[in-house]
């Protein structure tokens, strides 16, 4: 299993280890990881699950499609250039060691 790290806004890290194929979101709400909420489970309706990718990995995750892009205008923490929604990542093997960073708020 790929191994995630999620760094809370506090700066606390967490090391998981996330299924093949379960999304950013799904990984860290399972864990019961504070910091994401996901409250529409996934569909890219709500942006609670706002996450900023490491700039490392910016390149290495798939690019945001137009409807994320639209709700990344939503979030509650300040939209930068890294930001994504969480639900919209799938692991794969590739995203082995992936860091995010959580925002202040959902």
């Amino acid at each position: 299993m790929p191994s995630i790290t999620f760094i809370q806004a506090s700066g606390e890290s967490r090391k998981v280890d996330a299924p093949l194929g379960q999304n950013l979101m799904q990984v860290a709400t399972e864990l019961g990881l504070q910091g994401i909420v996901g409250e529409c489970g996934g569909a890219a309706m709500c942006a609670t699950c706002h996450v900023y990718v490491d700039e490392a990995w910016i390149d290495k995750v798939p690019p945001p499609n137009s409807n994320e892009l639209s709700m990344l205008d939503f979030t509650a923490s300040d939209r930068q250039s890294n930001s994504r929604l969480s639900c919209q990542i799938r692991v794969t093997q590739a995203l082995d060691g992936l860091l995010v960073n959580l925002p202040n708020a959902q």
